[in-house]
């Protein structure tokens, strides 16, 4: 197990507690999901079933219902005769990911009854403040919370599950950005202009905004793993 592995373990189980009686899967999922969604597990980061299953206070059969679950999320990868590590998303996966959030978002926006959206505002500003301290991690995060609260507008449980899955694929696919404040500062004015556009009652406007906004990252992120070619 390597450093960034167990220190987050050790921090994740602290402050989540013991595992509940009969939902020990789902929590332990929980807990490597978060960690993937923090950051702190990034792509390639090879999990031992031995030590994990022993931070965690968990057997090593119920880890590997918790493998096969985010195996299944595309957020782990079974590597023959290397075990298990996180997952390193390709371009085929981001094809795929962009696919689910424009239908996601977009519908959202182009559906929901427009009103006062604090939460997207509290991203923005977010967003903002993170860019005058030079924090990318910050910009990330912030943007990640105003795609989510996006989809939340729909109030679908289960477009809420969706969206938080493919965030935390998201955020593999944004490791290799974590250092390059360029990709993530121009999208916080972009989201301000859907935010504003969806408060006045545009919401075919903000809908169209959204489809080329993810369009425009999707691209950049492929030209990232394909070269200026790739669409």
């Amino acid at each position: 197990m390597n450093t960034v592995e167990n220190e987050f373990l050790l921090t994740a189980v602290g402050l989540a507690g013991p595992a509940p009686q009969g939902g020990a899967t789902s929590w332990a999922a929980g807990v490597l999901r978060q960690g993937i969604m923090a950051g702190r597990l990034p792509p390639g980061t090879r999990l031992s079933e031995a030590r994990v299953s022993e931070v965690l206070g968990i057997s090593r059969n119920t880890l590997r219902e918790v493998f096969t679950v985010l195996g299944n999320e595309n957020l782990l990868q079974r590597i023959p005769n290397r075990g298990v590590s996180v997952a390193r998303p390709g371009a085929d996966d981001v094809r795929e990911i962009y696919r689910v959030r424009l239908a996601l978002e977009t519908s959202a926006l182009r559906w929901t009854a427009p009103g006062p959206q604090p939460g997207l505002h509290a991203a923005v500003t977010a967003g903002r403040a993170a860019h005058r301290r030079g924090d990318v991690g910050g910009m990330a995060d912030a943007n990640q919370r105003f795609h989510r609260t996006v989809v939340e507008l729909a109030g679908s449980v289960r477009q809420n599950e969706l969206m938080s899955r493919i965030l935390a694929e998201m955020r593999l696919v944004f490791f290799s950005m974590r250092q390059d404040p360029s990709f993530h500062a121009p999208y916080i004015d972009r989201n301000a202009r859907i935010l504003e556009l969806f408060e006045r009652g545009s919401r075919e406007e903000a809908s169209v905004q959204m489809h080329r906004y993810l369009e425009d990252s999707r691209h950049q992120l492929l030209t990232v793993l394909e070269g200026p070619g790739a669409l």
